[in-house]
């Protein structure tokens, strides 16, 4: 028995080398390797089948491209980087052969009453807060904390005017410091746990209850609370219809290749990523 098997570890399968061609024209061992590089998977099998995968539909669309005569010329995006022959070749095939109708609107006024949350500001907090830090796998640890919480908390509710004092002397946070104090707070800046707590908390209050997190426990202040606003339609229309402009060629570029490889002779890979 080797070490990998008695430690409980499963064996990397190594990826069998297979000839992947497209038409008849042969896409080489390595350049599938080096292509792998651009296509981080959980496993080098994974990585090997995107790579190969994604090497198929370039040469079916260069080989598409040249049957239509095409030429085009590289062009550069706005940091300076220049596209390859092949890349070129590639883009005028697509925008040739695929028509991608623009979004009206209508399908924009749709997108935006169907996803209004998308479409406002975030939500402001100037909160304070006192941590009574435990481990995430400490029973007995986390029990202590609980009861510290609530004792410190009980004060805290007792006398307000304590918080600052009350966050100098318990909590295990830096802001300990500054009484507490966290500062301004938006969406993604803390844990699921305490954002969602600062909205159950009237501003100008401190909340009822500590609030669990795997750092710990917290009792919480909210100072101030903005509330985020609805932003118009007509101040989101150009993104909203830019995004769906995008959602629908991708779609559409995609249900393009599948015609293509329909009508081709493709080995060694399908485009959905097994091997055949």
């Amino acid at each position: 028995m080797d070490i990998s098997t008695a430690a409980g570890l499963k064996p990397v399968v190594a990826v069998k080398p297979t000839n992947v061609s497209v038409n008849g024209v042969s896409i080489s061992r390595e350049d599938i390797a080096r292509e792998a590089q651009n296509h981080p998977a959980a496993t080098p099998r994974d990585a090997w089948l995107s790579a190969a995968r994604a090497l198929a539909i370039r040469e079916l669309l260069l080989q598409r491209a040249r049957t239509l005569g095409l030429t085009a010329v590289p062009m550069s995006d706005e940091n300076g980087r220049r596209e390859t022959d092949d890349e070129a070749l590639v883009r005028a095939v697509i925008e040739i052969d695929v028509v991608v109708p623009t979004a009206d609107d209508a399908a924009c006024a749709r997108f935006y009453a169907r996803n209004l949350k998308r479409f406002r500001t975030p939500d402001l907090f100037a909160a304070s807060h006192i941590l009574i830090a435990a481990a995430p796998g400490d029973i007995g640890g986390r029990d202590a904390a609980r009861q510290s919480a609530d004792a410190i908390l009980a004060a805290a509710l007792e006398a307000p005017e304590l918080f600052e004092h009350l966050a100098k002397a318990h909590s295990a946070c830096p802001s300990k410091d500054l009484g507490g104090a966290l500062g301004q707070i938006g969406p993604g800046q803390t844990v699921p746990e305490f954002e969602r707590a600062l909205a159950t908390i009237p501003a100008g209050t401190i909340g009822r209850e500590p609030v669990e997190t795997r750092y710990g426990f917290h009792i919480i202040r909210v100072e101030h609370c903005e509330l985020g606003r609805q932003l118009p339609l007509k101040a989101v229309h150009k993104r909203i219809a830019e995004y769906l402009d995008e959602r629908v060629r991708r779609s559409a570029a995609a249900q393009y290749v599948a015609v293509l490889a329909g009508a081709a002779d493709i080995a060694g890979i399908d485009l959905n990523g097994s091997t055949t």
